[in-house]
């Protein structure tokens, strides 16, 4: 690989009068399904493929090489330069990432060694055992990916990136009555994965799955809600509102608010790949040196998301951040007394399935899943059909009543192609006046 980026590094110098841009991405996975408390497949996949943006006046033209070689590199170069000038121009396009600084890149673990097959298998079998005797299954997935990224371009940016993640995502199942209950944990660091806190937490879910099934009228609730679904509701509003594109697109009502306190002073968002309960990344896809950005600090709006094509078309300073470290700020309350505080209301584990309604306005619906739980006079008494819900993210945010005292890590992935695996890191929060729209009468 080393010898395959010095031809590359060559190639760009071969052509003083095009811009160019590659990325080249050495990434493998060892990937394990369970299936019923049994292995299901394991798959291992390794592949090297080759990201090119090739300016030229203006004109852009982008592909891809699935284990490229200086031959073929050059052979599509040349194919580029026939079609290029047919191309109509981006006026806005000024000039590839600058941004030379670099961070430490030292070696990282690889975590497909660290946490080898027979490992995620004993620990599967493990919590396979633990759930039995509740007349559980458990399903899911123990990922690990090793990458390796090489940024090049023709401003003579030369970086390196590793990165070496895992995702665990357990789901017990009960063969009484369906009812689901997920945990789930991702890091970069091996020695983070405490099998014994995720199963007792897991088994926490499962007493109280054990209760009686029923179904809630719509209308608004007191709920808490779960770190992974704060997650969700905080990775759409910064997909849909939070990068500078969206005000290009005029889809944020963030637009000129910078330091302006648009919600509650409890509620503090960074967006930190140094921080260490998160999969730390040290580039953007640009190059741009990856480090902590404010978003919101006590309510105050302190960043849009800016990558190096916007900080040109938009004349505002880039920062390279693309929300895949979110951190939330926790509060002071532990889970069991902001549990207590409730008189009638919902704990909600995961949600399902969202879309919006209105991105700007961050309106969305979608459904509950893997545990949703009422909550009497303090306990939680009883298991919830999953219900639809229809809110705003902002709503949610300024309705936060408390937030806990600690965070919980949880990873995300698409899953196809080479994919990437991101962590947040967030608390359990506290809602008022969250809306129901209607039971699905299934669990």
């Amino acid at each position: 690989m080393e010898s395959l980026k010095e031809k590359l590094k060559n190639i760009i110098s071969d052509y003083p009068q095009l811009k160019i841009q590659l990325y080249l991405k050495n990434w493998q996975t060892d990937f394990l399904r369970f299936y019923k408390s049994q292995t299901n497949y394991n798959i291992s996949k390794n592949s090297v493929t080759l990201y090119v943006s090739i300016y030229k006046d203006k004109k852009n033209y982008s592909f891809e090489i699935s284990n490229p070689s200086e031959e073929q590199v050059r052979l599509q170069i040349e194919e580029a330069l026939i079609y290029i000038d047919k191309l109509p121009p981006d006026p806005y396009f000024i000039d590839l990432e600058n941004d030379l600084r670099r961070i430490d890149e030292k070696q990282k673990d690889n975590n497909i060694e660290n946490i080898s097959l027979n490992r995620k298998i004993e620990i599967l079998k493990h919590f396979a055992e633990a759930v039995k005797p509740y007349d559980f299954d458990i399903y899911g997935t123990f990922i690990c990916n090793n990458e390796t990224n090489w940024i090049l371009n023709s401003n003579g940016l030369d970086k390196v990136s590793k990165v070496s993640p895992y995702y665990f995502e357990v789901k017990a199942v009960s063969n009484k009555n369906e009812v689901t209950v997920l945990e789930s944990f991702g890091s970069d660091n091996a020695s983070a994965l405490d099998t014994e806190m995720i199963l007792s937490n897991l088994i926490v879910k499962i007493k109280a799955a054990q209760n009686e099934i029923v179904d809630v009228e719509a209308g608004d609730y007191e709920v808490i809600l779960a770190p992974r679904c704060i997650g969700d509701f905080l990775s759409m509003y910064a997909w849909s509102n939070l990068f500078i594109s969206s005000i290009d697109r005029k889809n944020t009502e963030l637009d000129g608010k910078v330091g302006e306190k648009v919600f509650p002073e409890c509620f503090s968002l960074y967006d930190n790949p140094r921080h260490p309960n998160t999969v730390n990344y040290d580039y953007s896809h640009d190059g741009h040196l990856y480090q902590n950005l404010p978003i919101f600090e006590k309510g105050i709006f302190k960043n849009f998301l800016v990558n190096n094509y916007y900080a040109h078309k938009l004349n505002v300073p880039e920062n390279g951040n693309e929300a895949n470290c979110l951190v939330m700020e926790t509060g002071n309350h532990s889970l069991e007394d902001m549990i207590k505080g409730i008189k009638k209301g919902l704990y909600i584990s995961s949600f399902h399935y969202m879309n919006f309604i209105n991105s700007r306005e961050t309106s969305l619906t979608g459904l509950t899943r893997d545990g949703t739980f009422l909550i009497e006079d303090g306990k939680i008494t009883k298991v919830i059909n999953n219900l639809r819900f229809t809110e705003k993210i902002t709503d949610v945010i300024n309705n936060i009543q408390e937030i806990e005292n600690k965070a919980s890590t949880f990873p995300m992935s698409d899953n196809y192609g080479n994919f990437s695996i991101y962590t947040y890191s967030m608390p359990h929060i506290k809602v008022k006046e969250f809306n129901i729209s209607s039971s699905t009468k299934t669990v």
